[in-house]
């Protein structure tokens, strides 16, 4: 009986292992939060990763959540637009990226924006920090209008919603279970934690995505989440794909001491 069940396992059909297209590779970079010193380590060990392999077409994903919350959302601002200019660099908009935007004209999601890391994206422009502090509401929006350049402004407004390369499908937060990635809400695909991140089930691709911070990657079946909570842990992870292996490359702040590192995960 358990040789007949062994031989029945062994010529069972292997379920296929997700993939990205021949010749294709790609890095998606969790949420980066205002640490432009730990995104620039991360694009140099990516560049040197990319340079160390066969050639590809690669494309670069950042997952969005570039602002907020740490020192610099305006450093990483330039690196991503400069980044852009060099390689093929994709975006994806991020619930951060929606508040930024939406502070500028609403004052009540200005006040939202500030409780969450918004008055450090504000003080990383040229912005005088007394008159912050002495400013309203209406104020603090006179001052972001001054001081925030309008092709920063364009940039984040040019974000996409989400990415499908091969088996994989990258964005912010999550998706819907059980809803077509064609029919997913914006609300959803920036914000949404529940049922996504306990949903068992197969989605039909393997989902990508940040926003919800663990202390590892998360590397379920159906779906794979980087958000490793770069601007409290001093960690940043970005999931590496061709073919069907996977890898991640990380950078980490120790005592002010900026690394990188690689390694498999299955």
């Amino acid at each position: 009986m358990l040789k007949t069940l062994r031989r029945l396992l062994a010529g069972a059909p292997q379920a296929a292992l997700p993939a990205v297209p021949p010749g294709e590779r790609v890095y998606a970079v969790g949420d980066i939060h205002g640490r432009v010193d730990l995104f620039g380590a991360m694009i140099a060990a990516i560049e040197a990763d990319d340079a160390a392999r066969r050639p590809a077409r690669t494309t670069v994903i950042l997952l969005g959540d570039l602002v907020d919350r740490g020192p610099d959302s305006a450093g990483v601002i330039a690196a991503a637009r400069d980044w852009q200019v060099r390689r093929t660099v994709r975006i994806i908009a991020g619930n951060h990226e929606e508040m930024f935007l939406q502070a500028f004209r609403k004052e009540e999601v200005l006040r939202t924006f500030l409780r969450h890391g918004g008055r450090e994206t504000l003080l990383s422009y040229p912005m005088d920090p007394r008159a912050y502090a002495e400013a309203d509401f209406s104020g603090v929006q006179e001052l972001m209008r001054a001081a925030v350049p309008a092709e920063d402004i364009a940039f984040l407004e040019g974000f996409e919603q989400m990415i499908a390369i091969g088996d994989y499908l990258f964005v912010h937060a999550g998706i819907m279970p059980g809803t077509p990635p064609d029919q997913q809400r914006t609300t959803d695909l920036r914000w949404i934690r529940e049922p996504f991140l306990s949903h068992a089930g197969n989605h039909g691709c393997v989902v990508v995505h940040g926003h919800t911070i663990a202390e590892e990657p998360q590397v379920l079946p159906n779906r794979i989440g980087i958000d490793t909570g770069a601007f409290f842990s001093g960690r940043l992870t970005a999931l590496a794909l061709e073919g069907t292996e996977r890898w991640l490359v990380e950078t980490r702040d120790e005592n002010g001491m900026i690394g990188a590192q690689t390694r498999s995960i299955a």
